[in-house]
């Protein structure tokens, strides 16, 4: 697969920003927007590759985090992967919550997710693993970029409790 051109980095969201609106194909072809969320707590997060041990992880993690859940928070994944790699990898951990697909990493891009890494010396241009929790009014809650995957979902529900706290 090759990796779309490298491109000048793309400022942060802040909370409180308007996230960008999107629409992105699933593992079935069927588009999945942010306003699909509306009313409710979006949890969109970003990895670097399906069936990898850090993503498989991550993905796991959010799949099994029953607070999620109890507070009515949607979740999708966002990769650069081809539908049938992300149908696999739903498919062989039970996945129950859609894997979007961006080849172009154009929206990526726009969100701030897709850039210049640099992992053990090596810089390279690729997906960044990032979060963003949106709330039910489609502002941005929070963002996390360049996520550790060790607590990370149960960070994600305290963020979810702090906002619903707040109002």
């Amino acid at each position: 697969m090759t990796q779309p051109d490298a491109a000048p980095e793309m400022p942060k969201l802040k909370p409180g920003d308007a996230f960008p609106a999107f629409s992105l194909p699933d593992a079935h072809n069927q588009l999945h927007s942010l306003s699909d969320s509306a009313g409710q707590y979006l949890v969109l997060y970003v990895y670097p590759k399906d069936n990898t041990p850090g993503c498989t992880k991550e993905a796991c993690d959010f799949r099994d985090n029953m607070a999620l859940k109890q507070h009515g928070a949607q979740v999708l994944g966002l990769s650069m992967d081809d539908a049938e790699s992300h149908a696999s990898f739903a498919a062989e951990h039970s996945l129950p919550f859609a894997l979007l697909s961006d080849p172009s990493a154009e929206f990526l891009k726009s969100i701030g997710a897709y850039g210049t890494k640099n992992m053990y010396g090596k810089v390279s241009q690729g997906v960044k693993r990032t979060t963003f929790l949106i709330g039910p009014d489609g502002k941005l809650v929070k963002a996390w970029y360049a996520v550790s995957v060790d607590g990370h979902s149960d960070a994600v529900v305290k963020a979810i409790e702090a906002d619903q706290a707040r109002a």
